[in-house]
């Protein structure tokens, strides 16, 4: 394999050349660096991204390896739709924190005529540089499997190694935007219906080096336009926290029918509530992010955080307009203020706040302080609840309800003292000994049998060291993780 490259200004090429049977298959990368890199996906070389290639019309399945539930699902690779800057996980596709990456397969539903393969990143750090494998299958081989998970020999399961693809820099940041373009100099890469892109995570961060890809397509040799799109065709909303001090954007690209309730009676809570919650989560050297931006778009799930970007499901959002709609974005609010590090939680000193915690504390805060008339985690909801699986470590509401009775009947400051032991990786049962002389379990037991007794409920408390009804779960699965 031969390798050329050269370097002009803030934009850099590589083109790697590989032997192949039918002729040369040629790797094209084209890197653009700061303020080169915009929301066209422009290169020397590569042509943008296309809402009108093969890929469009070809379904993604991911056959190894987790989707990030921070980032966009895969319909984001063949949307047509770009990232309008560099840090915009709800824009991309990757996989989940701290894995090795995986396998996506691409299914064209049958054998068509390839020409080249484009694939499209950005990030301002180690999620940039694309790494991975691209194989092909007609699927017609007697061996031939395919949906391969983590079979290391895939070659001996009907599929052909087209190229090895990695666009890390030798030096310097790798930071930036890549377009990568594979194509035969001589004829087509082949007759496929299938494409496998084996991906590699970067290795350039412990836990946050999965890359960024906003874009795969796939271009069969017709005169199909090239329409380079992005995301941004409703400009964001743009509005400034009540204090001045935090910038915030909506974008409602992604569901224009909701762009007013956001400018009218969703941004006005942002914007007020924002220092109120700085002021309710304070810590020694913490300073609030200066902006974020929530953006709605159809998705799962209800709402997602990832350092200072909101995504939210734009259709829960419209059933929700006179109910919940506000306040679950009030929580994902909460989530960019507490601002909990990038290492899992962790902190300095490596002593994580768990997942029912980070949780639960914005649900106090939601259900307790903004909106307690709504009574959507006090004793008026925990009557509706089915008792014997009630915790003080369930995590949202029913840790909201715990946090407020340790609150009322112990220490006034334990929400703000547990976020501000959070920040720094701090965070034990000393904490919730201070005041009440008790650990946490110990604390649950005697808010659960309160609550029975106020609810006029039969509960018989287990013992104090029971794992059977109030002891925290091994491992916290609901942890939102800021990056």
């Amino acid at each position: 394999m031969k390798i050329l490259q050269s370097c002009a200004g803030a934009v850099s090429s590589v083109l790697l050349t590989a032997l192949a049977a039918r002729g040369e298959i040629k790797v094209v990368v084209e890197h653009n660096h700061g303020d080169r890199a915009a929301g066209e996906f422009k290169f020397k070389n590569i042509p943008s991204p296309s809402k009108g290639d093969a890929a469009t019309r070809a379904n993604f399945t991911i056959v190894a390896g987790t989707r990030d539930p921070a980032g966009a699902d895969l319909d984001k690779l063949n949307d047509g739709r770009l990232p309008t800057e560099a840090d915009q996980p709800s824009e991309n596709f990757y996989f989940n924190v701290a894995t090795t990456g995986g396998r996506l397969l691409l299914d064209h539903g049958r054998v068509v005529e390839i020409k080249q393969v484009n694939t499209y990143s950005w990030h301002p750090g180690a999620r940039g540089p694309q790494v991975y494998r691209l194989y092909a299958s007609d699927g017609l081989a007697a061996d031939f499997e395919a949906q391969p998970r983590r079979a290391p020999d895939l070659e001996k399961l009907g599929w052909k190694l087209i190229a090895s693809v990695d666009t890390r820099p030798k030096d310097g940041d790798p930071g930036g935007q890549y377009g990568v373009s594979i194509s035969d100099d001589s004829a087509t890469l082949g007759k496929y219906r299938y494409l496998l892109f084996d991906i590699a995570r970067t290795g350039a961060d412990e836990n946050f080096d999965n890359t960024f890809y906003s874009e795969i397509d796939i271009n069969r040799g017709s005169t199909t336009e090239v329409t380079p799109t992005t995301s941004a065709t409703i400009p964001p909303f743009l509005s400034k926290s009540v204090d001045g001090k935090c910038d915030i954007a909506i974008d409602t690209s992604g569901a224009s029918d909701l762009k007013e309730w956001a400018e009218t009676k969703l941004a006005p809570v942002l914007a007020e509530w924002f220092p109120k919650i700085v002021a309710m989560l304070p810590s020694e050297g913490y300073a609030p992010p200066a902006s974020f931006s929530v953006t709605i778009r159809p998705s799962r799930g209800v709402a997602a955080t990832s350092g200072t970007r909101v995504t939210a499901n734009a259709a829960w959002l419209r059933r929700e307009l006179e109910r919940e709609a506000i306040g679950a974005l009030l929580h994902e609010e909460i989530h960019v203020i507490q601002l909990y590090g990038r290492r899992g939680n962790r902190g300095e000193a490596g002593r994580r706040l768990p997942g029912w915690l980070v949780e639960g504390i914005p649900d106090y805060i939601r259900w307790f302080l903004y909106e307690p008339q709504s009574h959507g985690a006090d004793d008026v909801w925990m009557k509706r609840q089915k008792f014997d699986g009630v915790r003080y470590d369930g995590s949202y509401r029913q840790t909201a309800n715990f946090l407020n009775w340790v609150s009322e009947k112990y220490d006034k400051d334990i929400v703000a003292k547990l976020n501000a032991a959070a920040r720094v990786g701090k965070y034990g049962d000393e904490i919730w000994k201070e005041k009440s002389g008790k650990t946490a379990q110990e604390l649950g037991i005697e808010w659960k049998t309160q609550l029975a007794k106020k609810l006029d409920i039969v509960w018989p408390p287990p013992a104090a060291n029971s794992s059977t009804n109030n002891a925290a779960p091994a491992a916290a699965s609901d942890t939102v993780t800021n990056k």
